[in-house]
């Protein structure tokens, strides 16, 4: 059993249903597309998305991750397309209007992998939304990894993402409340740039 299958075991989902709020007010921005969640978990932002018109793609390598964001998606009736793979082997012909990465954590050495294939992904005008921990998180214990190396700065962001319009990119102290796996104070990044 993978470490996300064993996380997302208990009925209740880790991090809530709702969407991330960053997430939302940015999307609120942007009109209905094709849109790819890359790490979705349980599957909130995928669906909310889904409610607002987005044609929604999710990759995961957690199979309970996948059947509790169907079985939400069914209680919200929309459909989303949820794969279950490795996100650095997740290969389509589709290109996107929104790609995001809601706290999803790799290590240093792949980021830049991650951030290529991202950027291979997007669309002309198409925009990346990312919010993950910031470095300085690894202090805190409202959620995120416990190793460093996994955490991101302003500086990796901002050297991978160069050849995007930046619209925000931005270290911020926030109170989580996002079902018991984030909860409380945390230094997360905020980003959002667009393919020009």
């Amino acid at each position: 059993m993978t470490i996300w299958n064993e996380k997302f075991s208990q009925e209740e989902y880790l991090y809530g249903k709702e969407p991330n709020e960053f997430f939302k007010i940015e999307l609120s921005k942007l009109k209905p597309g094709n849109i790819l969640f890359l790490g979705e978990g349980e599957g909130r932002n995928a669906v909310y998305a889904a409610k607002l018109g987005w044609n929604v793609d999710a990759v995961d390598s957690s199979e309970v991750g996948k059947t509790k964001a169907l079985k939400l998606a069914e209680e919200s009736k929309v459909r989303i397309n949820y794969f279950i793979d490795d996100v650095f082997s997740f290969d389509t012909d589709k290109k996107y209007d929104a790609l995001v990465l809601i706290y999803f954590h790799v290590d240093d050495e792949k980021k830049e992998r991650l951030h290529e294939k991202v950027l291979a992904l997007l669309k002309e005008n198409g925009v990346v939304i990312m919010e993950a921990f910031e470095k300085e998180q690894i202090k805190n214990n409202s959620g995120g990894p416990k190793n460093v190396d996994m955490l991101y700065d302003l500086q990796t962001i901002a050297e991978d993402f160069i050849e995007l319009e930046f619209e925000k990119l931005a270290k911020e102290i926030v109170d989580l409340n996002e079902g018991k796996g984030h909860l409380g104070k945390a230094v997360v990044v905020r980003f959002v740039g667009k393919k020009i």
